[in-house]
């Protein structure tokens, strides 16, 4: 996968807000990564007149063996690639 590039798929929707938004770039992301090779943990979300202005979906850290935290953006607790239930 390193001779491939990176590209980012900007897709507009429509949310009543930043946290609706983001429970669908969420699902939205999480959809994606079973279909291609696509970095949820890269997830961001912007207001189409503030695109430079991004909210990550993510927690985004890196793991141990350089796979990322999948949790939501500031969580609390050690980071997971998923959500535990209980």
């Amino acid at each position: 996968m390193a001779d491939r590039e990176r590209f980012v798929v900007h897709l507009p929707v429509l949310a009543a807000d930043l946290a609706g938004a983001v429970r669908l770039a969420r699902v939205v992301a999480r959809w994606a990564s079973l279909l291609s090779p696509a970095d949820q943990g890269e997830t961001t979300v912007s207001a189409e007149d503030e695109q430079g202005v991004r909210h990550r979906v993510f927690c985004d850290l890196r793991m141990p063996g350089g796979r990322r935290c999948l949790l939501r953006a500031g969580h609390d607790g050690p980071c997971a690639r998923r959500l535990t239930r209980r």
